[in-house]
This record gives structure tokens, C-alpha cells and sequence, in this order.
């Protein structure tokens, strides 16, 4: 029977979750022979813990790697960077530098992503579980980094003021630095007080790891469309932004449902050759886009026609 923060499904039906690199090592160290089938030899296994179906690695099995998902993340480094150049022109924008924090660390996660899913690095090494513990870190941060990109839009506090940033950066290294160690101890069980074996190990279970990697990012990302759409709907009493914000969500929603349900059928299809993470890559990216175009949208005349920005 599957547990709240079992990962086992998700290892075993879903190519190239990246998480599972860090249980993969856990289940090296304390239970080598549970990994069985596509999992058994190190050297060729893919992303994943006996997967049914997964991207061998390189160079085995006539493996190119992941190359689609390698492909889409290279040209999304370009893309993010092209925004971030953009939001930075825009000086007196409000949240500017909030939402270029943002936009950094979704740029930052993409080699991560290119690396933990390319099946390019060997399971199990050192190399492939410290990249998928700061790629993590990076994930739980960039969702906080989202959800105070729309507190700062309510003007509680002056964005880009000591006031907002200092409070913003610091919960952003917390999560960063909380989930980056949880998520090492996990594979490597230095300690027991988050991370650590799951028990029994065979379950690859950790609930502090599924909390911050699915679920913080699913409430997170709610809570900024909640709160977006207060501020556009209620405050600035405009539609137009909010299609942007809502196909931004509708894409992001799409891009999980992508990666969870499509993929495996697409690995089977392509006789392992891809899976469908380079649909949730270019689909998260087209999120971001919109995101940013929904940011435009709004700060470009209404907030700062609007009375409430200005008191």
C-alpha cells in the first residue's frame, strides 16, 4: 500500500524523476539487491529505481542520453536569459528585482535538470547525488522566491527595499539549505534527523523530501495565482493580465501532467530513446514566458496609474 511520501510509484512509473538519484545511492549503500532489472548495473541504468521503462545512459545500449530533454533545457538557459535581460531594462518596474531573483534561479535549475535527468552521469556516484540534492535546494528555493514574488506584488512591504529583500533572500537560502542537506542525508545518511533510510529501505520513502519537492511547489504555486489574482481582479480591476497569469497556470499544470502521465508512454514509444521530460521542460518554460508577460502586462500603466500603488 503506497504512504504519503512514498516515492517508490513515481521511481518506478516516472522516467527521469530526478529524485530518485538520491534513493538510488541510499538503496547502493543498504540494500543493493532490491535493485533488479534496468537498476541492476550501475553503469547503464537510467533515471529512476527499477523503472519500467527509462533512457539508458550514455553510451550503452546505443544511448545518446536524454538528448531530447538536453536539447529543450539548452534552449531554455537562452530563453530565461533573454527575460532576464528584459525584466532588468525595466528599472522602474514594480518587483523588478524580485522577479529577476526569480527568473535567475529558474535559469539555475536548468543545468541541474539537463544533468539529474540526462542520463549522462552514473548512478549512485557521488557526482549525480550532490547535483540532485542542489538542484533540489534550487526547486524548494525558486517556489519561495515564486510565492514572495506575489506577497511583494500586494506592497505590504516597498519592493526592492531592504524590508522586502533581505526577508526574501533569507527565506530563500533556508529553503535552499534546508532541502539541499535533507535531500543529501537521504542518499547518503550522514544523519537521521530529516533525511536519513527509509524504513523499511526498500519503501524509498522520506517525507520531508516529498513535502518540499511536491508539495511546496503545488502550494506555492496556488497561493501566488491566489494572490494575483486578488491584486489584478479586485485592486487593479482588469482581466487582460489575469489570461496570462491563468494560461501560465494552465501550462505549468500541463507540463506535471506531461512529465507524470506522458512520459513513460513516450519512452515505450521510442523504444527508450526520449520520454516525455523534454514536453514538461519546454512547457514549464513557456510558463515562466507567460509569467513574465503577465508581470509586464500590469506594471507597464496600471500600477503605477493606480492610487493603491501609490499612497
Amino acid at each position: 500500500m503506497t504512504r504519503f511520501g512514498d516515492f517508490q510509484p513515481l521511481c518506478r512509473a516516472t522516467p527521469s524523476y530526478p529524485w530518485c538519484n538520491l534513493f538510488y545511492r541510499q538503496l547502493q549503500r543498504l540494500s543493493p539487491d532490491s535493485l533488479t532489472g534496468l537498476s541492476s548495473d550501475s553503469q547503464s541504468a537510467p533515471v529512476g529505481i527499477n523503472p519500467q521503462c527509462g533512457i539508458p545512459r550514455v553510451g550503452h545500449d546505443g544511448s545518446v542520453a536524454n538528448v531530447a530533454n538536453i536539447a529543450v533545457c539548452a534552449a531554455s538557459i537562452i530563453f530565461v536569459a533573454l527575460l532576464i535581460f528584459f525584466c532588468n531594462r525595466r528599472k522602474a518596474a514594480v518587483g523588478r528585482i524580485e522577479l529577476r531573483t526569480f527568473l535567475i534561479l529558474y535559469l539555475l535549475t536548468l543545468p541541474f535538470q539537463l544533468l539529474t535527468t540526462g542520463s549522462l552521469l552514473e548512478q549512485g556516484s557521488t557526482a549525480l547525488v550532490v547535483l540532485t540534492g542542489i538542484h533540489a535546494g534550487l526547486v524548494a528555493s525558486l517556489f519561495w522566491s515564486l510565492l514572495a514574488n506575489g506577497l511583494v506584488a500586494t506592497q505590504v512591504v516597498e519592493d526592492g527595499t531592504l524590508s522586502s529583500l533581505v526577508p526574501f533572500y533569507i527565506f530563500a537560502f533556508i529553503f535552499f539549505a534546508g532541502t539541499t542537506y535533507i535531500s543529501l542525508d537521504v542518499a547518503f545518511g550522514v544523519t537521521s534527523t530529516l533525511g536519513g533510510p527509509s524504513n523499511p529501505v526498500e519503501s524509498i520513502r522520506s517525507i520531508p523530501l516529498f513535502v518540499l519537492t511536491s508539495i511546496w511547489p503545488a502550494a506555492s504555486a496556488l497561493l501566488y495565482l491566489a494572490i494575483m489574482s486578488y491584486i489584478v481582479l479586485h485592486i487593479l480591476q482588469e482581466t487582460r493580465p489575469m489570461w496570462y497569469y491563468l494560461l501560465s497556470a494552465v501550462l505549468f499544470v500541463l507540463s506535471q501532467l506531461a512529465w507524470f502521465l506522458l512520459s513513460r508512454v513516450i519512452c515505450r514509444g521510442s523504444s527508450q530513446k526520449v520520454d516525455g521530460s523534454f514536453i514538461a521542460t519546454l512547457l514549464e518554460s513557456a510558463a515562466v514566458g507567460v509569467l513574465y508577460l503577465g508581470w509586464r502586462s500590469i506594471t507597464e500603466t496600471s500600477w503605477e496609474d493606480d492610487p493603491f500603488y501609490n499612497s
